[in-house]
């Protein structure tokens, strides 16, 4: 699916590791959020606090998550799921478009 219906959205954007990384808010009517956003050519370590479900829209990334020693390789229209506290490192050599799903 190529558009999310029925948002709110923030209009601030969330911007981590120096730029690296921009996404912003999404608040759906049955009160679930997401972030829409980019991460830019980097190796980064994202912590989270919730479960989350990352979909990969458009480009490739490497990921490897807390406790494993493997990377696993992911493409548009693929996505992968992270525990709640816990951490997961992400190897982009392109420009990556994602929707991070809480919950």
């Amino acid at each position: 699916m190529s558009m999310i219906q029925n948002v709110a959205v923030s209009k601030k954007s969330n911007i981590y590791f120096d730029g690296k990384c921009v996404s912003h808010t999404l608040l759906l009517a049955d009160g679930s959020k997401k972030t829409v956003g980019v991460i830019f050519p980097s190796q980064l370590t994202f912590n989270t606090a919730a479960p989350e479900v990352m979909e990969i829209v458009a480009g490739k990334c490497r990921v490897k998550l807390a406790g494993s020693d493997a990377w696993q390789d992911y493409a548009a229209g693929e996505r992968f799921s992270v525990g709640a506290n816990t951490a997961f490192d992400i190897d982009t050599t392109e420009t990556l478009d994602y929707v991070c799903h809480f919950g």
